[in-house]
C-alpha cells in the first residue's frame, strides 16, 4: 500500500471522547495540509453534511481539562474549543475538501478506523474466549483444591508402635 501518511501516526490521531472514536480538528487539518481555520470554514459551509454523529464541538468543561493537560500558555494556543471528527465526519470531510491530498488522506484514514475496529472485535473475542477457559478451569481446579484441602485437614495415619519385646535387631 502506498499511504500519503503511515498508519501509525494516523492511529495515534483517533481519541475516544464521548464514548466516540474521534479525530481533532487541528490534526485533521495537519494530515490534509490546510490550515485549521479553513477546515473549520469547508465544514461550517456545509454544515448540513455534518449532523451531531459526524461533528461536534467540545464543551467547555472539556476543553478545559484538555488545555490543562497539554499546558498553554495563557496568551497563546487555541482560544475556543475544538471540533472533533467521528469516522462519518471524516468521511464527509472528502466531499468537502476536493483535493487530491483529501481522498488519499482519507482512504488512510478510513483503513485506520476499520483497523481499530478489527481490532476491538479480536479483543472482544479473547476476552469471551478467556473467561470460557477461566469458567471451566475454576470448577476443574475447585476439585483439585477441594482434594489437598481435605488432606491438609486431615493428618496422616500415626505409624503404630509393635507391642511386645523386641529383639535388637528388629529395631
Amino acid at each position: 500500500m502506498n499511504e500519503i501518511i503511515p498508519m501509525e501516526i494516523i492511529n495515534q490521531k483517533i481519541f475516544l471522547i464521548r464514548r466516540e472514536k474521534v479525530m481533532f480538528d487541528v490534526d485533521l487539518a495537519k494530515l490534509y495540509g490546510v490550515e485549521t481555520k479553513h477546515l473549520i470554514q469547508a465544514v461550517k459551509r456545509n454544515i448540513n453534511r455534518f449532523p451531531l454523529d459526524f461533528m461536534f464541538q467540545l464543551s467547555d468543561e472539556e476543553f478545559l481539562n484538555l488545555r490543562s493537560q497539554n499546558v498553554t500558555s495563557s496568551w497563546g494556543g487555541r482560544r475556543y474549543p475544538p471540533y472533533v471528527f467521528t469516522e462519518h465526519g471524516v468521511a464527509m470531510l472528502s466531499s468537502v475538501l476536493k483535493s487530491e491530498r483529501a481522498v488519499k488522506v482519507n482512504i488512510t484514514i478510513m483503513r485506520a478506523f476499520i483497523q481499530l475496529r478489527k481490532m476491538v472485535s479480536n479483543y472482544s473475542e479473547l476476552f469471551r474466549k478467556v473467561e470460557a477457559m477461566e469458567k471451566k478451569y475454576d470448577t476443574q481446579f475447585k476439585v483439585v483444591f477441594d482434594v489437598i484441602k481435605s488432606l491438609i485437614e486431615t493428618p496422616p495415619p500415626k505409624e503404630k508402635r509393635k507391642i511386645g519385646f523386641c529383639r535388637e535387631k528388629e529395631k
